[in-house]
This record gives structure tokens, sequence and C-alpha cells, in this order.
């Protein structure tokens, strides 16, 4: 068990890592581009369209570890005036709902890669790709932002523990 949790936290950093070199090879597409505009020549067809992609998959491969992380926008305004037994009700009323809808999400994207491979159409652009490369990281990040949600539910970590220490030390 611990070997598949070595494996799983392994497979969250490395999407990370993954999502921010990423990012890295879009901004150096934006450079280029600029660049060769600058110097009065014509950039590649595929930057637009490759940037594109990239943050579509930057966006996917990020969710789970920003999960993680604790590094997304949440709003504790109510729950952090709430008594101890509403604001775990609380808690765990939003772990749940993340947990469905990200569950749902990925039910749902898998069904349009099935159908996106099934097809064989194209996403056609300045370059031709598979409309199932598309969706093909859906699924998984949908699962996977699920699952560290499953981790706050079940209590294996707290969203709020910031609040929470805070809160206990004054």
């Amino acid at each position: 068990m611990r070997t598949l949790l070595r494996l799983y936290d392994g497979l969250i950093s490395a999407l990370a890592v993954v999502a921010g070199a990423g990012i890295a090879f879009a901004v150096a597409l934006v450079i280029g581009d600029v660049a060769l505009r600058a110097f009065g020549m014509r950039p590649p067809d595929f930057t637009v369209a490759t940037i594109e992609y990239v943050l579509l998959y930057f966006t996917l491969f990020s969710a789970p570890y920003l999960v993680r992380k604790k590094g997304h926008v949440y709003i504790d305004a109510l729950t952090s005036r709430l008594p101890d037994k509403p604001r775990w009700f609380a808690d765990r009323l939003a772990y749940l709902i993340s947990i469905i809808t990200s569950l749902v999400f990925a039910y749902i994207s898998f069904g349009l890669l099935v159908d996106a491979a099934q097809s064989e159409l194209f996403d056609e652009r300045s370059i031709d790709i598979p409309m199932w490369i598309l969706y093909l990281p859906m699924p998984l990040a949908f699962f996977l932002v699920a699952c560290e949600f499953g981790r706050y539910f079940i209590g294996i970590d707290t969203f709020y523990a910031e609040r929470t220490k805070a809160q206990d030390s004054a």
C-alpha cells in the first residue's frame, strides 16, 4: 500500500512538473514568435494552436497538485465563523460536492474521449490533431482532483489547516 501511495504522489508531482515544462515551452514559443515578427520574418503557423493545447494540458495537469497544495481560490468567510461541529460538517459538505463534481466531469470527459476516438475526427487548425488528444488528459485529471478532495474528506488533511492553526494560537 505504501508503494502505491508513493506512486500516486509521484504521479501528482510528475504531472505538475510536466505542466510547468509546458508553460516554459509556451513562453519560449511566444518569445520566438514575437522575435521573428520583430525581425520581419513569418513565424511558424503552428505556434498559436500549440500554445492553446499547452494551456489546456497545463490547466488539467496542474489541477490535482493545486488541490493538494491548497493553491487555488476558496472562500471561507462563512465557515471561519462557525463553531467546530458545524464547521466540520460544512467542510465535509464542500469536499463531497467537490468530489462528486470532479467525478461527473471525469465521467463526461471519458465519454467524450471515447466518442472522439471512435469518430476519428480531427481538430483542424494550423496543425491537424486527432480530437481524442484534446480529451485525453481530462478523465485522469478530474479523477485525480476527486482523489485529492477525497483525502480531505476522509481526514488525511484539512483544506483549512492554516485557518485552524491560526485560530488555535489566538
